[in-house]
């Protein structure tokens, strides 16, 4: 059974740091114990330090994470991993560090092997088909926008469609409705933050607080209640 937990975010409206997250991975783990945390998304943070950021946030899960880029052998480190926690930060970054080391495929399999995947911003993209409905910079070329595909459709993540007074660029779902044109075969979730998705196989649950926003090509957004099955595609 393939068990994904896909988060907008990783900080609350107080600023604490994936306190809301502790539970839901809690669940999702049911006992996994050995994590390969992939901290490439980050790029003004270094990685020991984001690898200890995200050891010391989860330490009352009493996981043994270590960061693959302290791994002398990735690839190894990806296939006896339990679980594979994917951090938020750069998504384009990201999926240029997971593409150079060959590591897309691998984590695909394993994630659909049995090990439990969570990610958040960055890594909710990188479990899409592409990471075209990130919010980021392409701040370095990863050499195509293919990603996971561990989920069938795609996630923007820390989604608002508010506008600052006196804005004159897109709001969110003018941006969203582009990508829709350009890809009319896809389907988006605006996923606010505070807000995540539990996957198990083709079941897909959304949590937390807020309602999500699901789009689709030609048709009006849907607005997707927790708790509620998701919209018909």
């Amino acid at each position: 059974m393939m068990q994904l937990l896909l988060l907008s975010n990783s900080r609350t409206p107080a600023g604490d740091y994936l306190t809301h997250a502790v539970e839901p991975v809690r669940a999702l783990l049911r006992g996994r114990r050995r994590a390969l945390f992939i901290p490439y998304a980050g790029v003004t943070l270094d990685w020991d330090a984001y690898t200890d950021k995200v050891r010391e946030a989860f330490a009352p899960l009493s996981l043994d994470l270590n960061g693959i880029h302290t791994e002398a052998d990735p690839l190894a480190a990806v296939a006896r991993a339990e679980a594979i926690i994917v951090g938020g930060g750069n998504t384009f970054n990201l999926l240029k560090c997971c593409r150079e080391q060959g590591l897309l495929a691998p984590m695909a399999s394993r994630v659909r092997a049995g090990a439990a995947y969570a990610g958040w911003s960055a890594g909710a993209n990188l479990a899409c088909p592409t990471i075209r409905t990130t919010n980021d910079m392409p701040i370095v070329d990863p050499a195509g926008f293919d990603a996971l595909g561990l989920v069938a459709f795609q996630i923007n993540p820390h989604y608002t469609n508010a506008l600052p007074e006196g804005h004159r660029g897109e709001t969110r779902n003018e941006r969203l409705a582009e990508f829709l044109r350009a890809q009319p075969q896809m389907q988006v979730v605006g996923l606010p933050e505070g807000s995540w998705l539990e996957v198990e196989d083709a079941q897909v649950r959304l949590c937390g607080p807020h309602a999500a926003i699901w789009f689709e090509a030609g048709r009006e957004p849907v607005t997707w209640e927790p708790g509620a099955a998701m919209p018909s595609r």
